[in-house]
């Protein structure tokens, strides 16, 4: 037995898309950078050292006198002889002014005029310690500085940028359809058979 059949057969629509990506460029320039570094200001104020020696002791010790040093000690020992000399000659002219009172003046005087003086013999040091006088003084070294500080201009520059943007776009790449088919179909009317 033949059964009446409709077939229906049909395509699906098919749907295109086609993007573009978005596109970013960044480019950054650097900075312009100047740098200055002034020098530092520096002073230097210095009062040199001084060494001063004085060896006129030494050379006295030693026998190497100036003239004028030797004319002022020759003054200075006669003036105390001369004085030494009246003091002695008053002692005794007072020892004998007061002979009546005993004792024995003039053979005393004699006795001690008859006599050279001792002389002390020492060991000693020529020329003598510390007769050479040292002085130094070091000086003075005065530093003035001032650090100057570096001029530094910046200039920032602004990135570049350039936006490409996406695109999407949609397309049909099929259409859709439906196809009908019958198979063994028939209109039986009065009088009437007809095949569909």
């Amino acid at each position: 037995m033949r059964l009446p059949q409709i077939r229906l057969e049909s395509t699906n629509a098919a749907i295109q898309i086609t993007t573009q990506n978005a596109k970013v460029e960044i480019e950054q320039p650097p900075a312009d950078l100047n740098i200055q570094q002034p020098q530092a200001d520096m002073e230097i104020n210095r009062t040199p050292s001084r060494l001063t020696i004085d060896q006129t002791k030494a050379r006295a010790d030693v026998d190497l006198k100036s003239t004028p040093q030797r004319i002022s000690e020759a003054a200075q020992k006669g003036q105390q002889d001369l004085l030494e000399g009246i003091a002695r000659r008053a002692q005794e002219g007072d020892e004998l002014m007061r002979i009546e009172n005993g004792g024995k003046p003039i053979a005393d005087q004699a006795k001690k005029h008859s006599f050279l003086p001792e002389h002390e013999f020492r060991l000693g040091w020529i020329p003598s310690i510390g007769s050479v006088q040292i002085n130094y003084d070091p000086g003075k070294l005065d530093i003035q500085w001032k650090v100057n500080r570096p001029v530094i201009n910046v200039q920032n520059n602004k990135p570049i940028l350039n936006y490409y943007p996406g695109k999407v776009e949609t397309s049909l790449k099929d259409y859709p359809s439906i196809k009908t088919d019958f198979v063994n179909l028939k209109y039986v009317g009065p009088n009437y058979e007809q095949t569909i």
